[in-house]
């Protein structure tokens, strides 16, 4: 009997490691296919798709957290650049507003069309800062981007090289068409009061469970407490809940979040809010790769709802999500969109009754 030739135990061995990576990247990738999937990149991803396209990598990462290492052609714009205090109002980590986080945008050489990926570190709560980043563009209406999960953790994991120099751009022009900025991403109080019992409008705090009930206080910009609670009717689920584990902060996979979110209507508006927007740009972040298309931010958050001076109902007992698993996401949210704000004004009147509150079980007055 002939021999195998070494050339063929070569290609036998090759084939079998093949099969062997492809096994490994199934099991990591396993469960990750989310409907919005797009806006989501692993490491290995993208080393891909600089391959084949060109892409802008922002490093979002505050003074505070970085170390010095970038990816490769990253530039450098914090996140904190799109968010201002204002001490008159005693209210931190504001929205500079669609003008101005346009011109950001072009300072750094950032373009409409661009492939823009963001990126932090799991020091920063692993995606909890580029997310924020995230909203603003989804604000603007841009069409092309994606949070880099792992962050630059996760590229040096996957063996991604660093550099200590960010790449410069080119000022230029950032300009967002006034139809395709959806200031409907950024709600606040007076749109929020009048729909509350609305449900068409389900109301998410990603903030822990001892802050929801009320047992740890949020303060205000000078230190102050601020109420204890959380809005009516508003369910809770942390946002740390949507990571594997609090080392890696990889994000859990479809079926695991789906599960989690069981009993949220994805075809309805849900408003994600925390203490400052930071935590609630997360789970904004995580219903948009979900699928939810009508999504909503509450900026100024627990800061001004929860302000000592304002006259905001609030309430200690939990709210359970109830209701079958979450159907597989359809393109039926944008439909219904303009069919909620109807609802939200012909149900105003039992709104502001469900907002006295004074017959809710752990209701708080709303006095300041």
């Amino acid at each position: 009997m002939q021999k195998p030739s070494l050339a063929r135990l070569l290609i036998i061995a090759l084939v079998l490691l093949l099969g062997v990576w492809w096994a490994l990247a199934s099991a990591a990738t396993e469960g990750k296919a989310f409907p919005n999937g797009r806006y989501l990149l692993s490491s290995a991803e993208l080393m891909q798709r600089q391959q084949q396209e060109p892409l802008v990598l922002v490093d979002v990462r505050t003074d505070e957290y970085f170390d010095g290492k970038l990816i490769p052609g990253a530039i450098r714009l914090p996140w904190s650049r799109f968010r201002t205090s204002s001490a008159a109002s005693n209210m931190g980590g504001l929205f500079v507003g669609p003008a101005e986080a346009q011109r950001i945008l072009g300072q750094h050489g950032l373009f409409r069309n661009d492939m823009i990926v963001l990126y932090d570190s799991v020091a920063r709560d692993g995606g909890a800062t580029a997310s924020y980043l995230f909203w603003v563009l989804d604000l603007l209406g841009h069409k092309k981007m994606a949070v880099l999960e792992g962050g630059i953790d996760g590229w040096m994991a996957a063996g991604g090289e660093v550099v200590n120099q960010p790449e410069k751009r080119e000022p230029l022009l950032y300009q967002a068409p006034a139809a395709e900025i959806d200031n409907r991403r950024w709600v606040d109080e007076d749109f929020i009061y009048p729909r509350l019992g609305d449900r068409y409008y389900q109301i998410l705090d990603v903030r822990s469970k001892a802050e929801y009930l009320g047992e740890a206080l949020n303060t205000g910009l000078d230190g102050s407490p601020l109420k204890a609670g959380h809005i009516p009717g508003a369910f809770n689920i942390n946002y740390e809940a949507n990571w594997i584990d609090t080392e890696s902060k990889m994000l859990k996979g479809y079926a695991q979040l789906v599960e989690m979110y069981r009993g949220l209507n994805p075809t309805a508006g849900v408003i994600t809010y925390c203490h400052s927007a930071r935590r609630g740009s997360f789970g904004y972040f995580v219903l948009r790769l979900l699928g939810f298309e009508d999504v909503m931010l509450y900026d100024n958050s627990w800061f001004e709802w929860g302000s000592q001076d304002r006259y905001y109902p609030v309430e200690t007992a939990a709210n359970a999500l109830s209701g079958q698993s979450l159907p597989q996401v359809e393109q039926t949210a944008k439909a219904t969109r303009s069919a909620g704000s109807q609802s939200a004004d012909t149900s105003k009147s039992e709104a502001q009754k469900t907002s006295s509150g004074s017959q809710s079980k752990g209701y708080i007055s709303c006095g300041g």
